[in-house]
């Protein structure tokens, strides 16, 4: 990412895609002390702080009740992103950037927009989120869908998140880079899960149940399937120039580049 900054002689937006438990934010906060302690101003940004406000995903909610959690595709300000990403990709001289920023502790844990954070002169970005650089599938892939996409209601609700996730290519289109977190099994996302709500818990803070998180990742895997987003994501150095995998104890496995495809690559160094 250096290099390609270097190369490209201008702020590099660096993408990290990782599904829940794979280490993603802690991923950005420890990148970032490294590449300041070298020199490069560095801002960790998440596509969660792009989440509509809780008034909005409300009414939001009224028009599509499936929508019960924030996360999935349609539930982001994508304009909002576009245009900070935009700013710090491309900066005018003496110019500062309003990051948006969301709490998810607002509104008994629904979370609300609060006032951005003003930054200035970043050289590198590092923008994660469970779906960043995600892109649309062929919608035949739905009917023969892995579980939880068991019903006609479930496919339907994949079918609708892939034809949201359109809208996101723009968004992605800024990525000068993509890394993603890859779990050797994509399951681990849960076990990892009640382990981090099993500690939240036995620290006297509020935590989900195991049922409870159960239903919470299967609710995401029926928006954007792991197998069915990500794993091709990972075999496409089109997309995708790092894969880091993630082994069951949280430690870091094969780091590897994907094999090139025969069509053409874009936004490259």
């Amino acid at each position: 990412m250096i290099d390609c900054h270097q190369h490209q002689g201008r702020p590099i937006i660096q993408g990290i895609l990782g599904g829940q438990g794979t280490g993603k934010t802690t991923l950005g906060t420890g990148l970032t002390q490294v590449l300041q302690v070298q020199g490069y101003r560095t801002l960790s940004f998440s596509l969660d702080d792009l989440y509509k406000s809780y008034a909005e995903r409300e009414q939001l909610r009224q028009q599509d009740p499936r929508l019960i959690w924030r996360g999935p595709p349609g539930t982001h300000e994508i304009e909002a992103g576009l245009e900070v990403l935009t700013q710090l990709r491309h900066p005018q001289p003496g110019q500062s950037v309003a990051i948006p920023q969301f709490d998810k502790s607002l509104w008994q844990g629904e979370g609300d927009r609060i006032a951005p954070k003003i930054v200035e002169a970043v050289d590198i970005v590092l923008f994660e989120g469970w779906f960043v650089g995600c892109r649309p599938v062929d919608p035949a892939v739905f009917v023969t869908a892995p579980e939880p996409i068991n019903t006609p209601e479930d496919r339907q609700f994949a079918q609708d998140m892939n034809e949201r996730l359109i809208a996101y290519g723009p968004l992605w289109e800024k990525l000068d880079r993509l890394m993603v977190l890859n779990p050797v099994d994509y399951h681990l996302s849960k076990q990892w899960r009640k382990q981090a709500e099993q500690e939240m818990i036995a620290q006297g803070k509020s935590g989900m149940q195991a049922a409870d998180v159960e239903e919470f990742v299967d609710y995401f895997w029926r928006s954007l399937h792991p197998e069915l987003f990500i794993l091709p994501l990972v075999q496409c150095a089109d997309f995708v120039d790092l894969v880091v995998e993630i082994n069951p104890d949280h430690g870091i496995g094969k780091i590897y580049r994907p094999q090139a495809q025969a069509h053409t690559q874009v936004n490259k160094c």
